[in-house]
């Protein structure tokens, strides 16, 4: 294990049964508070942004938002928040994805994406895949390439791996920790 992963880890708290019986929920909320994993996390995934050659960075909802931003800043890049529907103004693109029990819509501001842009999708947690799975379909909608998707962790027994690898083509998925 990297310093960066053990600090990284050292910040992330477990709260058994949140946000009900049985699950062990991942609280990134001490890593957010301490400046240096803050810095540290923003700091390599914006090198993942520089290494995939993105030329701006997808965060999202909602802690997308909180790692994709500073990412952005850190990285020298535009910033693209990826919300729930009916949450943004004006034209956007939408796309519907499955849930465990039910479905969802995502959606982007259709015109912050152009066909010369190479995207790199920031989020905390890559899960089931669902969102991000959606969200690359969003940017290939939009005629935008995927750089990659790059999340704090991932939480390997739940599959998400797998199902973005075909949407992604060959794109990388990077994930400083797995879980």
């Amino acid at each position: 294990m990297t310093d960066i992963q053990e600090l990284l880890l050292s910040r992330i708290r477990d709260v058994a049964d949140y946000p009900e019986p049985g699950v062990m929920f991942k609280d990134i909320t001490p890593l957010l508070a301490d400046p240096d994993a803050f810095t540290s996390l923003t700091g390599a995934l914006a090198g993942i942004a520089a290494d995939t050659g993105a030329t701006k960075i997808v965060g999202l909802e909602a802690r997308g938002f909180i790692l994709g931003a500073p990412v952005a800043v850190h990285a020298g890049l535009g910033f693209i928040p990826v919300r729930k529907a009916g949450k943004l103004p004006g034209a956007t693109l939408r796309q519907a994805y499955d849930l465990e029990y039910g479905s969802a819509e995502i959606e982007v501001h259709a015109e912050d994406l152009t066909s010369g842009d190479r995207i790199l999708v920031v989020d905390d947690v890559l899960a089931t895949g669902g969102t991000a799975e959606a969200a690359i379909r969003l940017i290939h909608r939009a005629g935008a390439e995927v750089a990659g998707v790059a999340v704090l962790m991932e939480l390997a027994f739940l599959g998400g791996r797998g199902r973005l690898e075909p949407a992604l083509a060959g794109a990388p998925l990077e994930a400083l920790l797995t879980i």
